[in-house]
């Protein structure tokens, strides 16, 4: 008789900002249970409708500095002049609790968190659970409508997010998957294969 032991998942994603990772990610935690999204730390002011401890933990620049220097924090990132940073106990507490756990961050945060793993050995929780997703709009100019349709920027914030988005662009190919935001319904469904194949993946490797 064949054993087998699920193996969690560390699902990272990221995009530039109007692409629609939010909500994908929300339409991806609705659907399965067993995700967990890992709640950031940011320095950035409290918006209309978020709140403490659900959207985001609202911290002083004081506070995350703390938080820096002492090695909480699994990756952290400037964007947009605000700081966010990834709770490193509370992701590695699900991931043995055998939640998937999932991280909804920019390319920096990404970034160091793939540089991080590289370093783990093969067996170590982190690098057998991460997979890595990009997001990506049909194009600058749908991205800026999408921006302008949400009204929550001025036009100043929405053209620096469009330069970083530009930026942001050029590092889809460090990723291990590629999804274009055309349409969302399919956009969603390519989504929920890349966690459904990753899982049979790890089911697999653990046979």
């Amino acid at each position: 008789m064949i054993k087998i032991k699920n193996k969690p998942l560390l699902i990272v994603v990221s995009a530039p900002s109007g692409a629609g990772k939010t909500t994908l990610c929300n339409l991806l935690l609705n659907e399965f249970p067993n995700i967990t999204r890992s709640i950031s730390c940011t320095t950035r002011k409290k918006r209309k409708g978020e709140t403490h401890g659900r959207d985001y933990f609202f911290v002083t620049i004081p506070e995350f500095e703390k938080c820096l220097l002492r090695g909480k924090f699994l990756e952290s990132a400037s964007v947009h002049c605000h700081k966010y940073g990834t709770p490193k106990a509370s992701v590695l507490s699900a991931l043995a609790d055998g939640k998937d756990v999932l991280l909804v961050i920019d390319v920096q945060g990404a970034k160091m968190i793939r540089n991080n793993i590289k370093k783990r050995g093969a067996e170590h929780s982190l690098k057998a659970a991460f997979v890595d997703i990009f997001i990506a709009p049909p194009s600058i100019s749908v991205l800026k409508r999408r921006l302008l349709k949400r009204g929550k920027n001025c036009p100043v914030d929405i053209n620096v997010r469009l330069k970083n988005a530009v930026k942001e662009m050029k590092a889809w190919r460090n990723f291990k998957y590629v999804l274009v935001n055309d349409r969302l319904e399919q956009a969603y469904k390519r989504l929920r294969s890349i966690v459904i194949a990753e899982h049979c993946r790890n089911t697999r490797s653990a046979m």
